[in-house]
């Protein structure tokens, strides 16, 4: 008591000025009537303390005490400011501090329960589940102890319940403390606050009571207990608050039995899941029943006469009896839900909303086989207002499952998501998850442009954004059209357009979300979740799209991440999209193969206009496009109008002899009737648009079969890339005549026309293809590794005719151009990668260039610490730093392949003017050591080392090579599928054509259809619908659901 009073003694802290008021309310009771036990020959009184502790006016009237027999709290005790309240600090336990407070047995309940939520800080119940058991220190059963371990705390973490025992060191109170404990330490920070732990003893039986004494309040008292692993009457210290009621008595148990009883029948009524249930208890089969039946008789309100005992077995429905030595503690929670879903049933109604509360506690548990059974049994009418809130949950808590139940039983999702609601679902984005950190990103982005802090990280132009930085320039920009941006271009007018929508009312918020499966999709694969992501797959529609879509967001999300695990995570994740990608258009193509053609190339609304090829090809889905139906597709646009089984010397016979085109030299395939999917890759450069295709001659239609097949372009533009080479070393070896105005010759003259054909080409497919921005255009520019090499042989190409103009730079020009005709050479590697042989060897060589330049860096250090030590060893004096880094690098080099050199000289005049300095001799014998070992690295360790890496990497890219092959095939085939006819220095005409038909007079192009781009909806509606492909993944099979090719309404 000192200690406590000291720490009291001072100036009143923040916290006593705030519960001073306590002692006001809250009273205490002291017994004022001796009553004497006849067992104890007078020394104590029936409320179980001593004659020397009751006051003179106790023992005073000895008439009344001689004809009491029984002693009574509410007559024989009286009401005192408490003097027990504050704070409890647990000596030699944990830090954290417990409240308690000494209560009357009659104070009333509320006043109780908002001191507890209001003040003390603990959070109002979702469930109560009071804890008794048998009196005293009874031994619990091992089955009991493992409940309240596994399952007891399990439930009430989920449900953020109230856990109400005894709250002492004894029997089930105890069990229920240390299972408190093994739950907070392995629990996180946040879930920590969700099991409360309530202790109610009586005062009169807690063991060191008056450590707790201080009738200004105790903040906190220090509790000294007894830690023994024997049961006792101290407090626990694994509870968060204790009540401690006082009836008057010293040693006797019980005198709280009546106080708990009304604050559990109060709490029940404010409860905010269960408010039908006026208490849940967990009985443990003791051997003193007498104490079971007093609580379940006072846990009634109002109480019930023991003649009415019978009616509760008759209402035996009510009754749930957990056979813990037979299910296990892992179904406990099983157990309690099914009780209060079988309580809510008594209540006659086939309305859903009395059983909304427990499809949120189920949806808590996340025991969709009970909502099942119990709850969409279809004996209840669900109407969506009873299943908006669950399915909120559901999402957020990552519960597919559920959200699946949900839409199957009333819930629509077209009225459930708005962009309000979508919005919401961005907030309960995890703070450590990758997909929070890219939204804050892109928030502060936005803020530091617009200088506008009104806008939050969840609303759809900040994930907008992050969804157009994963994605890239493959489609659209998402959320466009609820904020009105479509017709907006520039960054800058667009961010203050988003900002002051956001600063007014924010009426997109209450639009329906136009493509809500899709979105819902994006989140969940935003998160990586994998189960919620394939459920909105297979409920997006798209299917093949939408798989691809998935796979692009997560690999590039896979580069984000830092966190090996969840990269692994992801990247699994995303190949399983692209393994369902390809199934599914195995389905499709095994069905149609027209159809499937036309799915590849069709432009859809839901991600952005793109297509299927577009998005494989940015998703990096080489397994998709190694499908024999996408290559057969490519194959046919590559053919044109030609058989795909045509040879190529025929092609070139032709190429040199038009005539033979109109001969059966080459075979072409039949045009089928108007309108069909194959006819969409038909049209050329020159063509009109599909809706009327215009009827020409034979001789006209045949002309343009042939010159505007992308194979016949390609052979073009190779037979003349030749020449063009050609011409280069001609004029580079024969006639590079000297600067103006002696130079330069024609053949010069028309070499550098050529390029500049060739320049013209390259800005036409860089900038005038296609309908993005010219930003995403030169970015997509860049991204390729061939167009960065025909960059730098312009660049190179334009220095060096810059600088062979002049005489003072002639000789440096002619070099430039030397090696800029390696670079055009080079380009041939690229040409020639659609051919079917030699286009995975180049993949092979591309591959092992990697692993060139590992080599070169273990080589270059040997080579600089041989070479160093070498030179100073050796060579005494040389005063030319040339020489010097010859030898120390390019020596050494010779070295490996066996070259010495042998002439020198010791003149230093001789050496000064460029004559090799003879070596010194002394350390002879540690330069032949350092040449053994540099000898035995180089030439054995390294060569062999990339011997071996040569054929790990080889026998790793040869099985797969095909495959990777596939996949570059596609953009060799866009390029030529895209180039005019003619091929440089005569493409200049197509050039001009273009110019004159596109610019002038406005006929647009179906040349890129075959593509999926500048598509018509009504065309594409009219021959292809929306392919639903309703996949399920059932015991390990493929199982469509629906027709491939069935209607999906969003």
């Amino acid at each position: 008591m000192s200690d406590t009073e000291g720490e009291g003694g001072g100036e009143m802290s923040k916290t006593e000025k705030d519960q001073s008021w306590i002692p006001k309310i809250i009273k205490k009771r002291v017994c004022t009537t001796f009553v004497e036990d006849s067992f104890s020959n007078g020394r104590l009184c029936q409320c179980g303390g001593t004659r020397d502790t009751h006051e003179s006016v106790a023992l005073g009237d000895y008439f009344s005490t001689a004809i009491v027999s029984h002693w009574d709290s509410s007559q024989h005790s009286s009401e005192y400011p408490t003097d027990a309240f504050g704070e409890l600090e647990f000596a030699g336990a944990s830090k954290r501090h417990s409240k308690f407070l000494r209560l009357s047995w009659d104070t009333p309940p509320s006043i109780v329960y908002t001191m507890m939520t209001a003040h003390w800080g603990l959070p109002p119940p979702n469930l109560v589940v009071s804890v008794v058991s048998g009196e005293g220190r009874a031994k619990v059963k091992t089955w009991v102890r493992e409940v309240l371990r596994q399952g007891l705390v399990k439930a009430s973490q989920s449900t953020g319940a109230w856990i109400l025992t005894g709250g002492l060191r004894e029997g089930v109170g105890r069990c229920v403390g240390e299972a408190v404990r093994d739950h907070a330490t392995a629990a996180s920070s946040v879930s920590l606050n969700k099991v409360v732990a309530l202790g109610i003893a009586p005062w009169g039986l807690v063991h060191n009571r008056q450590q707790l004494v201080n009738p200004q309040g105790s903040f906190p008292a220090r509790y000294y207990f007894q830690n023994t692993s024997r049961d006792s009457c101290c407090l626990d210290n694994n509870y968060q608050a204790f009540l401690l009621v006082d009836d008057g008595s010293v040693g006797r148990r019980g005198g709280e039995a009546g106080f708990r009883a009304r604050l559990e029948d109060y709490i029940s009524h404010h409860l905010t899941i269960i408010k039908s249930l006026s208490n849940i208890a967990l009985e443990q089969c003791l051997p003193n029943w007498s104490s079971y039946y007093f609580h379940l008789h006072l846990s009634i309100s109002p109480p019930i006469p023991c003649s009415q005992v019978l009616s509760i077995y008759l209402n035996r429905d009510l009754i749930t009896v957990y056979h813990g030595e037979q299910e296990g503690p892992d179904d406990f929670d099983t157990v309690l839900l099914k009780a209060l879903v079988g309580a809510s049933k008594q209540r006659v109604s086939s309305e859903a909303s009395p059983y909304t509360e427990e499809l949120k506690l189920a949806v808590t548990w996340n025991r969709v086989d009970i909502a099942k059974s119990e709850l969409f049994n279809g004996d209840i009418h669900w109407r969506y207002q009873d299943l908006e809130d669950s399915m909120t949950d559901a999402l957020v808590n990552d519960k597919p499952q559920f959200v699946r139940l949900f839409t199957e039983n009333g819930l629509n999702i077209l009225d459930y998501l708005t962009y309000g609601r979508l919005e919401s679902l961005y907030r309960s984005v995890a703070d450590s998850s990758l997909a929070y950190v890219l939204l804050q990103r892109r928030l502060g982005e936005r803020q530091g442009l617009t200088g506008s802090q009104a806008m939050l990280p969840d609303g759809s132009p900040t994930k907008g954004s992050v969804l157009e930085d994963l994605m890239g320039d493959v489609c659209q920009p998402f959320y466009h059209s609820p904020l009105e941006l479509e017709n907006i271009s520039s960054q800058r007018k667009a961010l203050r357009r988003v900002s002051k929508l956001l600063r007014g009312d924010c009426v997109y918020q209450d639009r329906r979300c136009l493509f809500p499966w899709a979105s819902l999709f994006v989140w969940a694969v935003l998160q990586n979740r994998n189960d919620m992501a394939v459920f909105f797959w297979e409920m997006a529609g798209e299917s093949v799209l939408s798989a691809l879509s998935g796979c692009k967001i997560l690999r590039e999300l896979s580069k984000l991440e830092s966190e090996t695990e969840t990269k692994l995570a992801m990247k699994e994740l995303a190949q399983r999209f692209e393994n369902l990608a390809h199934d599914v258009f195995s389905k499709c193509y095994q069905s149609s193969e027209s159809r499937s053609f036309t799915l590849l190339i069709r432009k859809s609304p839901v991600w952005g206009g793109t297509t299927c090829l577009k998005m494989g090809m940015a998703a990096d889905a080489r397994l998709f496009f190694s499908h024999d139906g996408v290559q057969s597709l490519l194959s046919q646009i590559w053919w044109g109008d030609m058989k795909r089984s045509t040879e190529v010397w025929k092609l070139l016979l032709t190429f040199f002899c038009p005539v033979l085109m109109y001969t059966q030299l080459i075979s072409f395939r039949e045009l089928e009737e108007p309108g069909k999917p194959d006819e969409v890759a038909q049209g050329r450069d020159n063509d009109s648009t599909p809706d009327t295709p215009p009827k020409r001659p034979f001789v006209v239609s045949r002309w343009r079969q042939f010159w505007f097949a992308p194979v016949t372009s390609f052979l073009g533009n190779v037979l003349m890339y030749f020449l063009f080479l050609l011409l280069f070393a001609y004029v580079l070896l024969v006639d590079f005549k000297p600067p103006p105005p002696r130079g330069p010759a024609f053949a010069e003259c028309v070499l550098y026309f050529w390029v500049f054909t060739i320049v013209c080409e390259e800005i036409r497919e860089t900038f005038l293809v296609g309908s993005m921005m010219w930003r995403q255009r030169m970015r997509k520019y860049i991204q390729d590794v061939w167009n960065k090499c025909d960059l730098t042989a312009i660049i190179l190409f334009i220095i060096g005719l810059t600088c062979r103009m002049f005489q003072w730079s002639y000789e440096f020009g002619r070099a430039v151009l030397c090696v800029d005709y390696m670079v055009f050479t080079l380009h041939l590697i690229h040409i020639f990668a659609i051919h079917k042989q030699l286009g995975p060897k180049i993949i092979i060589v591309g591959k092992m260039m990697k692993d060139i330049f590992f080599f070169l860096f273990f080589l270059g250090v040997w080579l600089m610490a041989y070479g160093v030590a070498n030179q100073a060893l050796l060579y005494s004096y040389d005063p030319r730093p040339a020489w010097i880094f010859r030898r120390v690098f390019y020596r050494p080099y010779l070295h490996i392949f066996g070259q010495w050199d042998t002439e020198c000289t010791d003149n230093v005049t001789l050496i000064e003017g460029g004559a090799e300095p003879c070596r010194s001799h002394y350390a002879n014998w540690l330069v032949i050591v350092l040449l053994v070992i540099y000898l035995l690295v180089t030439n054995i360790l390294l060569i062999n080392l990339l011997i071996a890496m040569f054929s790990y990497t080889f026998s790793k890219v040869q099985g797969q090579s095909d495959t990777y092959w596939k996949f570059q095939r596609y953009n060799l085939i866009v390029e030529y599928h895209s180039r005019p006819s003619l091929a440089p220095p005569f493409i200049i005409l197509s050039h001009v054509h273009l110019f004159i038909k596109r610019y002038i007079r406005k006929v647009p192009s179906v040349k890129i259809l075959h593509f999926g781009e500048n598509s018509t909806q009504v065309f594409i509606e009219k021959e292809f619908l929306y392919p639903y492909n309703h996949y399920r993944n059932l015991k390990g099979q493929l199982a469509i659901a629906t027709s491939i090719f069935g209607l999906k309404h969003l």
